[in-house]
């Protein structure tokens, strides 16, 4: 099992912020041209080979919009013959053509995810902040599927769309995906200007999200959501497994799956454009930059690293939670709503017994 205290799962590079959509939640803050700092090609490779290095994580291309860059396709392709796995999140403008698909086919992507934050284009267009972004997905799905190439949905749980999740399910089915990844905001970005769903919704959802992974045709995951690993646990241990149990039978995910859980700085960490290191995107808690460090050096050896790595030092009753080490919270959402990385996740609504206690001890009241 991979060691995550020296190696990450998964590695995000931000290779441009250029980008021309305007989504209300955007982390980046996304821009409409390229950074004249960026990353060069041969920065680039020289990069790929850093974290080629480390194991071998899967390396994801996100952006701004990835395609603004005019020499992404060597990117991917140099990536691909060292053998590394390589996704994209593009965004949905119309540089998703189906020849720039073909394009990266054959440089060897392994897959391609769109964001779809509405099963309709009233939805989805106000919170991508772009007119006619919906059916530019839905038509660049089409030609996905033409091509034969896997594909992944993102989507952002917000207000505008908690109402809707059911009929979403059935437009990702629809779709034929393969991984419905459901991501929680973080205050952000532009994010910080949008209202979080309740701590009660976050657990309502995660526990939906249980329930629905068995009646699916593709897997899900969650992104800033690890207490949905706190959710499963807690469901298993109450449920009797019966066989098969009507389960359905999924569509094969080549990319893999981590083994144990990600977090932010734990099997996981971001690359920006400039080379800017965080433990994820959507914590932006600067830790070096690989023109002046190794990346290997940073991900191992930087306290803020080490600290995100290390569950018993976490404050709060994160600290003394019984699924700590499963879970932890969302290190970004503790960051943006408090300050700090090591703060209790404050959309959680568990109360550990362990908490409960001290608590009392103390002669504090917990609800």
């Amino acid at each position: 099992m991979r060691d995550y205290d020296q190696n990450p799962f998964i590695v995000i590079w931000e290779v441009t912020r250029a980008c021309a959509l305007k989504c209300l939640h955007c982390r980046a803050e996304a821009q409409y041209r390229r950074d004249p700092r960026e990353l060069t090609l041969e920065e680039g490779k020289n990069l790929i080979d850093q974290i080629y290095e480390m194991d071998n994580p899967m390396l994801v291309f996100t952006g701004g919009d990835p395609l603004m860059r005019t020499d992404l396709y060597d990117l991917i392709e140099y990536a691909v013959k060292k053998g590394v796995r390589v996704s994209m999140t593009p965004s949905a403008t119309p540089k998703v053509t189906k020849k720039a698909m073909e394009k990266a086919k054959r440089a060897g992507l392994s897959r391609w995810a769109f964001s779809v934050d509405g099963p309709n284009k009233e939805i989805h267009d106000h919170f991508r902040g772009t007119r006619g972004s919906f059916d530019l997905t839905m038509n660049a799905i089409q030609y996905l599927h033409e091509l034969e190439l896997p594909l992944q949905i993102n989507t952002v749980v917000s207000k505008y769309n908690i109402d809707y999740l059911e009929e979403m399910v059935e437009l990702v089915k629809s779709l034929g995906t393969v991984l419905w990844s459901v991501f929680f905001l973080v205050p952000t970005g532009r994010g910080k200007n949008l209202d979080l769903v309740s701590p009660e919704q976050h657990e309502e959802v995660l526990h939906w999200l249980y329930e629905l992974k068995d009646r699916v045709p593709f897997d899900i995951k969650t992104t800033e959501a690890p207490h949905y690993r706190r959710v499963v646990l807690q469901r298993q241990k109450i449920e009797a497994l019966d066989g098969n149990n009507g389960k359905v039978t999924k569509k094969p995910d080549f990319l893999g799956r981590a083994p144990k859980g990600v977090n932010d700085g734990n099997g996981f960490l971001f690359i920006s454009h400039i080379g800017d290191v965080y433990p994820s995107g959507f914590l932006p808690i600067n830790c070096g930059n690989i023109r002046k460090k190794p990346l290997s050096d940073i991900y191992r050896f930087h306290p803020v690293f080490q600290d995100l790595r290390s569950p018993d030092q976490y404050k709060g009753k994160c600290g003394v939670c019984e699924f700590r080490h499963v879970c932890g919270g969302s290190r970004a959402r503790a960051y943006g709503v408090t300050g700090d990385h090591m703060e209790s996740e404050p959309y959680c609504t568990y109360i550990p017994e362990r908490y409960k206690q001290l608590q009392e001890v103390h002669g504090r009241k917990v609800d």
